[in-house]
This record gives C-alpha cells, sequence and structure tokens, in this order.
C-alpha cells in the first residue's frame, strides 16, 4: 500500500489544514507575523561555524575549533559540547538521537545525542573528511537484466558515506544504538597513534567500500537508495552503485572547472552539478548525458538544493537562480544581495538566503523579497528552517559567533503547531516513508526531499 504524504503530521484546525496544507500554513505564519519571538546567543566564541542542523527540537553546531555544540531550539540553552576531534568539523548528519562528525582529523566520529557520547571513531581516510551523508532505508526501482522494473529496498540498512580530500569515498553501516562501540585509536591512551594515523578501515566491521576514482578532493556527495552523487576538485561527476561495488557506473564529464556541489533527484533520474566553471549541469542518471546546461551565473555555483518543483541556485555572483528542474527553464533571478551568498534552504514557498551581512526572506513562486530577518552582520555563515523556527549562525561586527533564532509559532496569526523534526521517522528503518538528504559539502542545509514510497 502507500503512505499518504501527510502521515504523521498534527492538524489542529482540519479544515484549515485541508484547505492549504502543512506547508503553506507556515508559509502563511512566516509572512503574516510581524513579530516573530526572537533569541539571540553566543556559540563558538570568534570561530566560524562550519555546520548547522535542526534535529529533533535540537541545533546542532559544528565549528573549526574542532568542537560540536548542541543547544535547545526553543530556549538556546547548551545542553552538550561534544569534544574529541583534533581538527575542525566540516561535516555533519543526524538520524534520531546519532549524529555523525567529519573532521580535518581525517576521522568520522559518532555521537550519541543524549548523552554526548562518542561511541565510535571509523579512521582510513587520509585526508580531510569534508562531506557525509547518512542514506536509510527506502522502496527504489530497480531494472533487471531483461529490462523489468521492480521495487526493492535499498540499502538494507543505514549506511553512512564519506567523501575525503583524498580523492576517496568510503561507506560504512550506520551503527544501531547498543551494537558495538568501535574506535580506530583510542586518544586518552599513552602510546597511541594519532587521527590522522588511524587508517585501519579493513580492521572495522561497519566498513563497507572504498570508493577510488576521483583525482582529486571530493568536494560534494548526494545519496539514495542505491545510488551515489560525488563531485570532486578533479571536474567530474561520478555516479556509484554503493551496493554493488567500488567502480562508478558513470565518470560525467563536461565542466571545465572544479566541481563544488551536487544534488541527486532520483524522482527524475537526474543528478546536478554547479562548479567553479559558472555553469550548472542536469545529468541522466541511466544514460550518463548531460540533459542540460544553465549558463546564466556569472561566477562560481557553490550551492544547489532542490525541492519538488524547484532546483535553486547560489553564486559568487550575489544572485539566486530558481529553475524548472524538468525543463532547465529559469524562472526567477534572486538579484537584492551584494556580495557571495554564502548560505540558503528554500522549500515549495520561500527561499532564506545570507550574503553581505544580510538575511533575506524572498517568495520562491514570484522571486521577490518578503523581508529582511537580519542586517548588519560581519557575515552570515549558515540558516536551516523547520517548521516554525529558523536558525542563523553569525559572525557579529565585535567578532562574535552568534546563534539568531526565530519562532514564527509565536504572536501568529495562526499559531499551528508543526514542531515535528523532519526525521522523526529515523527511529526505525523499517517505516514507510523515508527522505532524502542532499548534504552539499558537509552542510545540511540541504533540501529534504519527502517522496511518496511503498510499503509491504
Amino acid at each position: 500500500m502507500s503512505v499518504p504524504e501527510n502521515a504523521g503530521q498534527s492538524a489542529v484546525d482540519p479544515a484549515y489544514d485541508r484547505a492549504m496544507g502543512p506547508e503553506e500554513t507556515s508559509w502563511t505564519r512566516w509572512v503574516q507575523n510581524p513579530e516573530p519571538q526572537h533569541i539571540s546567543f553566543p556559540a563558538h566564541g570568534g570561530a566560524v561555524v562550519t555546520c548547522l542542523l535542526i534535529s529533533h527540537g535540537r541545533i546542532v553546531s559544528a565549528s573549526d575549533d574542532h568542537s560540536i555544540k548542541v543547544f535547545s531550539l526553543s530556549t538556546g540553552q547548551q545542553l552538550l559540547e561534544l569534544k574529541g576531534h583534533e581538527g575542525g568539523v566540516w561535516a555533519l548528519a543526524a538520524s534520531g538521537d546519532t549524529l555523525v562528525s567529519g573532521s580535518t582529523d581525517q576521522t568520522a566520529r559518532i555521537w550519541d545525542l543524549k548523552t554526548g557520547k562518542c561511541t565510535h571513531i571509523f579512521g582510513g581516510h587520509e585526508s580531510t573528511v569534508r562531506c557525509l551523508t547518512i542514506v536509510k532505508p527506502e522502496w527504489v526501482d530497480v531494472e533487471d537484466g531483461d529490462g523489468v522494473i521492480r521495487k526493492e529496498k535499498w540499502p538494507k540498512r543505514s549506511l553512512i558515506v564519506t567523501g575525503s580530500r583524498d580523492h576517496s569515498l568510503r561507506v560504512w553501516t550506520l551503527p544501531r544504538p547498543k551494537e558495538p562501540e568501535y574506535w580506530s585509536y583510542k586518544p586518552d591512551e599513552q602510546n597511541q597513534e594519532s587521527a590522522s594515523e588511524a587508517c585501519d578501515a579493513d580492521q572495522n566491521p561497519y566498513h563497507r567500500l572504498r570508493l577510488k576514482g576521483h583525482e582529486d578532493a571530493v568536494r560534494a556527495l548526494a545519496a539514495g537508495g542505491r545510488t551515489l552523487v560525488s563531485g570532486s576538485f578533479d571536474k567530474t561527476v561520478r555516479i556509484w552503485d554503493i551496493i554493488g561495488g567500488g567502480e562508478p557506473k558513470w565518470v560525467l564529464k563536461g565542466h571545465s572547472q572544479k566541481v563544488y556541489t551536487v544534488v541527486l533527484d532520483l524522482v527524475r533520474n537526474q543528478a546536478y552539478s554547479g562548479s567553479m566553471d559558472n555553469t550548472i549541469r542536469v545529468w541522466d542518471l541511466r544514460t550518463g548525458e548531460c540533459r542540460h546546461t544553465l549558463t546564466e551565473h556569472t561566477s562560481l555555483v557553490g550551492l544547489l538544493r532542490l525541492s519538488p518543483s524547484h532546483l535553486v541556485s547560489a553564486a559568487a555572483d550575489s544572485t539566486l537562480r530558481i529553475w524548472n528542474p524538468d525543463t532547465g527553464e529559469l524562472q526567477h533571478t534572486l538579484a537584492a544581495h551584494t556580495g557571495a551568498i554564502t548560505c540558503f534552504q528554500h522549500d515549495e514557498f520561500k527561499v532564506l538566503s545570507g550574503s553581505d551581512g544580510n538575511l533575506k526572506m524572498w517568495n520562491i513562486r514570484d522571486g521577490t523579497v518578503v523581508r529582511d530577518l537580519l542586517t548588519g552582520a560581519a557575515d552570515i555563515w549558515h540558516v536551516v528552517f523547520e517548521g516554525r523556527y529558523c536558525v542563523a549562525a553569525t559572525n557579529s561586527k565585535q567578532n562574535t559567533t552568534v546563534m539568531d533564532v526565530w519562532d514564527f509559532g509565536v504572536g501568529s496569526v495562526n499559531p499551528l503547531e508543526d514542531t515535528q523534526s523532519e526525521d522523526e521517522d529515523d527511529e526505525e528503518e523499517d517505516q514507510g516513508t523515508y527522505k532524502i538528504k542532499a548534504y552539499v559539502s558537509g552542510d545540511s542545509h540541504g533540501t529534504n526531499i519527502s517522496r511518496r514510497v511503498y510499503v509491504l
């Protein structure tokens, strides 16, 4: 049977939700609430925030100061500080109460977000772990040798994929709670190897594959089902079967400069890549051919995100652009910033973008500015939103790292409770509806695409 697309969502006013839908009620609140509750608090001293995500009522931020901090989404109170990495943390992904981090110390670590304990250290990469994602089981179309397409569930259990500046990717089994801990080295014991020397992946029971072929740093990856897309500074995009073996299915050539961002679109059997050559390419996953080359940006395309109806790109030319992912048609150009776009997130109604010390909200349907959420910061590093909440990590002009949180459910015209976390189904791998998480360059303000799937 199929799972309804709104399964698990609460509705205080069923008639209102039937008329507008959960996302649209949230959009109405974001537009009509003139004074959302706003709190601001310091984080990470004056260090750069490299990653930011929202998970189960928690804000999780990582920094080049080697630390990861966990805050309450509603109060801003610091709940945990996760220490252990020996270098800056440049990649994060969460599933339920499990957090995975990647660092310049060449390791991935797994943490229990309830206790703050590091339960696993995975060594094996020989340079910075620059990007990672968690791949959850979902029903996908699989074509056999006779051309027959059938539904299969892949992967059979959740996986971690890591990409590194050592030119390789690695695939790991995501440990379940209470499974045996594994540390590639013991940093608290004397005469032990450092993290940079802990290359023991072959002895790690959670290690599954090493994917080789890129000739330069792996800068971005995205995965869903059995399919992995990686983008590299070697100017190529590669498509992998993360179950079937270590050789790429396709090596996609066409970019003339480094690839900085990739997105996977299993619904359309496409992948998207953004490059320093100022272009976006749309690739056919079945044939490996380039379907479209989008050329309207005039500088590095560093960020791409996908929602069901919109592909959004952000570039160093100070603009964001909204595209039709089916045709490659440019729908709107968002041009009110004056500097390179450093971060953004979008859904079917709005885009939030950070640049030049300002955080703006746009109407995705007509490309107009709705409001300025923040002005006058020194830097806007990251922005994420979920339901009624928006979080931004910024640097003040006093060189202090700050978290700003807006609650659009307080003082709103229609104060519906939509605080359900985007990953509440993370606890059980066999639930019916899964979300493809496309983390670009290790950050998690990528788009989460909910799709209708099949359950037995």
